[in-house]
């Protein structure tokens, strides 16, 4: 380990080795890269996991969270993700409590805090790793490694592959993951802190250590994986096995085998049996409280994973491996999203980038060999560590225990990264050893150390929004059908229809299949009064996947428009039959039985709007206006005041209730309801016209004529309000006459 200190004397400087200006160089370092997304908006999967999730509310009961999935689905339903991070939940319900809502600042600083934490705890990790476990007799860890540990602290803090992690609100599972990852991994070193003698340990503090990996684990699935570097670690640090010279004594017969003291270690025997089934009971509660079994993805997700040849699923897994490999080494092209025919699948050996898994297989066989081989025994645990530390918090997202619902995924590189820094930080010291420029070598450090920091801070501006998010991957993946999706519907929600159809449909072309693009692209024509074309895009929706609610409630507004009614209402029924909860639905059908003269059934389908969801303004004003129109102002007052029970602010519904009482006489009821509406809405006219309709009725023709003029000035066109202004006018002209 002396050696490796020495060769990276020139590249650390000695003034920033004590512990805490080596931690809060880190610390600040880390903080600078991904400081500019502070001020960011919630983008991409923010929506759903944040501002749409019930659970962040506080309506919603705590123990709820415990039942829930990430995304806040029940973890019972079949169409559950299946996450179950229900203390990454708890700190975002925290956040959404003290920030006094949904303001995104407050939790992206809690996620650029976390990172500069997790920066600086790896000092103390990668000191152990680097240079072993040492105690003084006082209980204090030695740090043996002081310039490697750090180095490879600042490789973590800088790289640009955490961008998605730190600058993405979600991505706070895998911090939180990580979090606990790491405490459990230096809780698991304490174990061995006040016992000198070897073989012996804290029981407390193994058992502290499986804890804290279960919390891990209850913020993101990876952390669980702490156990196995737990394991690795006890055996090559703590019991000193050489797993070569075992080898090769199993192999030889050697009776000598039976004299190797690590087997005969008692202690650590209980270490692993206790990590074993601690593990073992985690994850058996885990699959118990998954309830319904893993998680239905779907082919576009992970293609892979639905090859019909094991040979071709393997090629391709290992091709995905690859591309990882290559995010860790040159983090320049990174994507919000790598599936949708981003990354083709590997059909034959004759492909070229099967070139990428041997490249990787090649590297990966030569550091096994060496951490085999070597005949230096801190470089063998070195490499052993950085491989373990690599590859176990990998494992959940190999595809090799259960399909995963990605392809390629940046935020699942956080943990494993390290493993890298580690590796990479060995790798400085190897060549620093074999070359006489050492200001170049230590210029090449610090440029790439430069560089990672710029690309970090490029890259968490483009994560401040999702239009520059979106946009940025255009390039990255250009054959990525959710790609164009994401730009589309960024475009569409800003109301530039015209670009928003351009991309859905280069979706549609690219992933023919690609339901939720065709229902957006449907939605937008039928706005636009392109009723067929909608029609054909919702049909085929719908023929591609029958249980699509939303399209089949899209395409009846679209035959409702075309005046096929029987067809409508079907494809009405047939998305409540789908998704029983769906109050817009109910909406729509009863405007489709309003238009049908159908007024009883209409009320019942807003009647059930209104029950599932009692918020529902459309539903409640469609009521209250359709009993006003066929003469049922008793049954219309009692629903109108009944909605400003429920939705008291709501300026539309104190408009509809205001015409049923002006209706009824209770003229002064209505006034006061019509100004409320008016001090909310100002500038609408028709509530100044229909203000002063009551104000005519009841005699009040200077204020009549006050409101009848401002609804004129709002709408000159209105031509019911000029035909009753005319008639104010005369009249005033005729009570002006018999006054003189």
């Amino acid at each position: 380990m002396a050696e490796l200190e020495a060769d990276l004397d020139h590249i650390i400087p000695s003034s920033v080795l004590p512990p805490f200006w080596a931690k809060l160089v880190v610390g600040l370092v880390s903080l600078v890269c991904f400081a500019r997304s502070y001020d960011g908006d919630f983008v991409f999967d923010d929506s759903e996991a944040i501002v749409n999730n019930k659970d962040l509310r506080a309506e919603t009961p705590l123990r709820d969270l415990w039942h829930h999935d990430f995304w806040g689905s029940r973890l019972s339903s079949n169409t559950s993700h299946k996450s179950y991070r229900p203390l990454t939940v708890l700190t975002f319900r925290i956040n959404y409590y003290l920030s006094g809502g949904f303001h995104p600042v407050s939790f992206h600083m809690v996620n650029i805090l976390l990172h500069g934490g997790i920066s600086v705890l790896l000092v103390d990790v990668f000191s152990v790793l680097f240079g072993g476990l040492q105690y003084t007799s006082k209980g204090r860890r030695l740090n043996l490694a002081p310039r490697s540990s750090l180095l490879a602290a600042l490789l973590f803090a800088v790289h640009p592959v955490h961008t998605e992690c730190v600058a993405g609100v979600v991505g706070r599972a895998d911090l939180l993951g990580a979090l606990f990852f790491l405490l459990s991994f230096l809780g698991y070193c304490k174990a061995f802190r006040e016992n000198n003698k070897e073989g012996t340990h804290s029981t407390f503090w193994v058992l502290l250590s499986i804890l804290l990996g279960t919390v891990a684990m209850l913020c993101k699935e990876q952390g669980i994986t702490v156990l196995g570097l737990n394991a690795v670690f006890d055996i090559l640090v703590i019991g000193k096995l050489n797993v070569l010279e075992i080898v090769q004594k199993v192999l030889h017969k050697d009776k000598s085998l039976e004299n190797i003291g690590v087997l005969r270690n008692g202690g650590l025997f209980f270490r692993m049996t206790l990590l074993a089934l601690g593990g073992a009971g985690v994850l058996y509660t885990r699959w118990k409280i998954m309830g319904t079994g893993p998680p239905a993805f779907t082919e576009v997700d992970n293609p892979a994973s639905f090859a019909d040849s094991v040979l071709v699923r393997a090629i391709n897994y290992n091709y995905y491996y690859s591309l990882n490999a290559w995010l860790l080494l040159c983090p320049w092209w990174l994507c919000f999203d790598w599936s949708m025919g981003c990354i083709p699948l590997i059909k034959s050996a004759g492909d070229w980038r099967v070139i990428a898994l041997a490249a990787l297989w090649f590297c990966l066989i030569g550091l096994i060999c060496q951490a085999l081989c070597s005949e230096d025994s801190h470089k063998r645990r070195i490499l052993t560590l950085g491989l373990g530390l690599l590859i176990i918090p990998f494992l959940p997202a190999s595809n090799l225990f259960f399909r995963v619902g990605f392809v390629v995924a940046e935020r699942v590189l956080y943990l494993p990264s390290a493993g890298y820094c580690m590796l990479l930080t060995l790798g400085v010291g190897a060549l620093s050893k074999h070359t006489k420029r050492k200001k170049l070598m230590a210029a090449l450090v610090l440029g790439i150390l430069f560089i990672n920091t710029l690309r970090c801070m490029i890259r968490s501006g483009e994560w401040r929004s999702e239009e520059q998010l979106f946009r940025s991957a255009l390039s990255v993946c250009p054959l990525n059908a959710k790609v164009h999706y994401n730009v589309g519907k960024n475009l569409a929600d800003k109301g530039n229809q015209t670009a928003a159809i351009r991309y859905y449909r280069e979706a549609v072309r690219l992933n023919p299949k690609y339901v939720h693009a065709m229902n957006n692209l449907g939605n937008i024509l039928k706005e636009r009064n392109e009723l067929q074309e909608a029609e054909e895009l919702l049909s085929l929706a719908v023929q591609i996947q029958p249980d699509f609610a939303a399209a089949w409630m899209n395409l009846g507004i679209v035959q409702n428009s075309l005046k096929q009614f029987e067809a409508a209402e079907q494809s009405y029924r047939t998305a409540i039959k789908h998704r029983k909860k769906y109050p817009d639905c109910y909406y729509n059908l009863g405007r489709l039985y309003a238009d049908l003269n159908r007024h009883v059934d209409a009320l019942n389908a807003w009647r059930n709007a209104t029950v599932l969801k009692p918020g529902h303004s459309l539903a409640w004003n469609n009521m209250i206006i359709l009993l006003d129109n066929t003469g049922n102002l008793a049954q219309a007052e009692a629903v109108g005041r009944e909605a400003l029970e429920l939705i008291p602010n709501d300026h539309s519904l104190m408009f509809s209730l205001a015409n049923v009482l002006g209706k009824s006489q209770k003229y002064k009821e209505s006034e006061a309801l019509f100004l409320k509406a008016i001090k909310a809405h100002p500038n609408t006219a028709s509530y100044h016209g229909n203000l002063a309709v009551l104000y005519h009725r009841w005699g009040h023709l200077e204020l009549a004529k006050k409101h009848y003029e401002i609804s004129l000035q709002l709408d000159p066109t209105a031509l019911g309000t000029k035909e009753n202004y005319g008639l104010l006018r005369r009249k005033l002209e005729q009570v002006q006459k018999k006054d003189v």
